[in-house]
């Protein structure tokens, strides 16, 4: 389901109308807009939160955002901003799609969202408590969203239990064959780079040459596995049934999304099956 409803959400980040409601609202420049798109459901915050909820930036780079954005706009502009070019974006994808499709997957996705466990999850839970979109579009993104960033909080908490920091994160999917070029855009600079691997090869997830071992991969795996257990009961709620079909609706959307994210982006999203 992460597959389907992941570039609902990654609109937001790639589609020039995106940017262009940020920009409207006074965050010019891709990182403005990202750090308080997406802060925006927690308050007026400083870094620290945030540093640790998006957990794979450097400091500094969280630094030069927050709080300094908020001169810029507050959080109420910035989630009007980011929900605005989402729809936008949404809209040009899907215009041929009838509306009733869209109602039915944003009640599906919605019912979805709200069968999420916020205990421990600070983005979803923000996310969660945002109040529902007016028209499908605005819906489908919202309850996307939601659910995303409750995926992320699991994922986060399953890298911190299998004792991977943030830079360690990054270099082991470099190592496993994930581009580099957006990776190195956040803020870590080499020597951190280089220490994270060699941390990496003395426990045996990268070998001598920073391939990945089988232990490096196996243990990988089992934090992917525990991102999908964690992230599994809003599904279970939903029922096979309605989450087949919603799976079906969101389909031709989560294609056209994949129009405009880069194949190389930081997300991991894999292209779906023909």
């Amino acid at each position: 389901m992460w597959t389907h409803y992941e570039p609902v959400h990654a609109v937001t980040y790639f589609h020039p109308r995106a940017r262009a409601a940020y920009e409207a609202a006074g965050l010019r420049g891709y990182w403005r807009g990202y750090f308080a798109g997406r802060t925006a459901p927690l308050g007026p915050i400083d870094a620290a939160p945030v540093i640790a909820a998006f957990f794979n930036f450097a400091p500094p780079m969280v630094t030069r955002a927050l709080p300094a954005v908020w001169r810029l706009a507050t959080p109420q502009e910035a989630l009007r901003a980011r929900l605005t070019g989402a729809v936008q974006a949404l809209a040009e994808l899907t215009y041929e799609l009838p509306e009733s499709h869209l109602v039915e997957a944003a009640d599906l996705l919605e019912a979805a969202a709200g069968s999420v466990e916020t205990a421990g999850r600070v983005l979803g839970a923000a996310n969660a408590a945002l109040p529902l979109g007016e028209y499908p579009l605005a819906r489908l993104w919202q309850a996307a969203t939601t659910l995303r960033e409750h995926r992320g909080d699991g994922h986060v908490a399953a890298l911190v239990a299998a004792d991977l920091d943030p830079v360690e994160t990054l270099a082991w999917r470099v190592a496993a064959g994930m581009s580099a070029h957006n990776l190195l855009g956040r803020g870590w600079d080499e020597a951190q780079w280089g220490a994270a691997r060699e941390r990496l090869q003395s426990r045996d997830w990268l070998d001598r040459d920073g391939e990945p071992t089988e232990r490096g991969r196996t243990g990988f795996q089992a934090v992917e596995d525990a991102t999908d257990e964690a992230a599994a009961r809003p599904w279970r709620a939903l029922g096979p049934d309605r989450t087949d079909r919603l799976r079906e609706l969101l389909d031709p959307i989560a294609r056209a999304g994949h129009t405009v994210i880069p194949v190389d982006s930081p997300i991991g999203l894999p292209t779906l099956e023909a």
